[in-house]
């Protein structure tokens, strides 16, 4: 058997990773400023995230949702405390995509409606629902294209007054910073018009949190940056540096029965240690406070290139615009400068984002790499 190979691969083997460090099969370092899609957040293989891991392994890897599980109940009750969120219940799952799926099947048991609105280079995930609001037609197949999702363009207040007066939809689903998209981000007055007019039309406000959430802009959600309150934030990548897992935060306003959702996986102990770990690495070590220090130190070094355009995103979600398309620089930092970056939809835009425990000496090693590349 062969791997199904719809990954287009760069020839580089890691076998090894401490921190933002990560080693190849032959013996060649790398300085990793991506984090695998954002998922790494706290470093990999922090000591603290291996302990737990590693203790919880000796005693339990694993049991269904048919049993008490405290450890979810504890995660719940730290991740309420640091994201300021109690007011909201904790569904686990497993991927970003299973939370966004979730997000979307809640908010059509609670309005009893199936269209959803979605923006325009938007990505949500691959499955049902969550890859039909997703803006890139090249990965929906015709199965998902069942589903009724009307894109509007980000910060067109006009066009969302005039879709948000039907009376069909029961969501508006909305990255607070889009990811894979390039990095573009609602307005706070587009934001705050979203969550008046979906509370007076009785629709649900879905904030993808997956790549945002957990710090990463300089609050612990992006979306905490407009002053708005949402009806459910999916989270994922992050929560576990690593470890397969994700989430739906749902507003207390709505109401759990028996067998609504269900997981097999989700929610199991050693995602639980996995997602405790980080909390606890990130309320210690001052990591979302880091995020946002060195997000300001990173536009201040962007400044003294004069082949970057433009600086996107927030604290260390943040990308390189240049006015060529960056697949050769990329590849450049990668095999020459031995360092990882990411790309986007926008073939002009560089993505950093790395571990939340880097230091400005690590920034000064990119943007000395970025100059040689360059």
């Amino acid at each position: 058997m062969k791997l199904f190979d719809v990954y287009p691969l760069y020839d580089v083997t890691p076998v090894k990773a401490k921190g933002i460090e990560v080693w190849d099969d032959k013996g060649q370092k790398y300085l990793d400023f991506y984090g695998g899609h954002a998922v790494i957040s706290i470093g990999h293989t922090h000591p603290h995230y291996v302990k737990r891991i590693k203790e919880q392994l000796d005693d339990m890897a694993f049991y269904s949702n048919s049993v008490q599980n405290p450890l979810q109940e504890e995660l719940a009750q730290k991740l309420g405390e640091l994201s300021s969120c109690e007011n909201y219940d904790l569904f686990m799952c497993n991927s970003g995509a299973e939370a966004n799926e979730n997000a979307l099947k809640m908010a059509s048991f609670h309005t009893g409606k199936s269209k959803v609105i979605a923006f325009s280079n938007s990505f949500h995930g691959r499955t049902s629902a969550a890859v039909a609001a997703t803006d890139n037609p090249s990965i929906n197949a015709p199965i998902n294209k069942q589903q009724e999702v009307t894109f509007l363009a980000l910060n067109d207040m006009d066009a969302f007054e005039k879709a948000i007066e039907s009376d069909a939809y029961c969501a508006v689903i909305l990255e607070a910073i889009q990811g894979v998209g390039g990095l573009d981000e609602p307005t706070t007055e587009f934001f705050q018009l979203i969550a008046k007019k979906c509370k007076e039309h009785n629709i649900v406000l879905i904030a993808d949190e997956v790549q945002s959430g957990y710090g990463r802009s300089g609050k612990f959600f992006a979306f905490q940056h407009h002053g708005i309150e949402p009806d459910i934030i999916s989270i994922a990548k992050g929560m576990g540096n690593g470890f397969p897992v994700g989430g739906v935060l749902i507003h207390e306003k709505f109401k759990p029965s028996y067998g609504l959702l269900g997981t097999t996986f989700g929610g199991n102990h050693l995602a639980c240690a996995a997602s405790l770990a980080v909390l606890e690495v990130i309320e210690k070590e001052n990591l979302i406070e880091n995020a946002a220090t060195l997000g300001d130190y990173f536009r201040e070094k962007a400044a003294e290139i004069p082949e970057i355009k433009k600086v996107k995103g927030k604290g260390l979600m943040i990308g390189l615009e240049f006015d060529f398309e960056v697949a050769g620089l990329r590849k450049k930092m990668i095999m020459e400068q031995h360092m990882f970056t990411g790309s986007a939809k926008n073939k002009k835009l560089l993505r950093f984002l790395p571990a939340l425990n880097i230091t400005k000496n690590d920034i000064d090693l990119f943007f000395e790499a970025l100059k040689k590349a360059l």
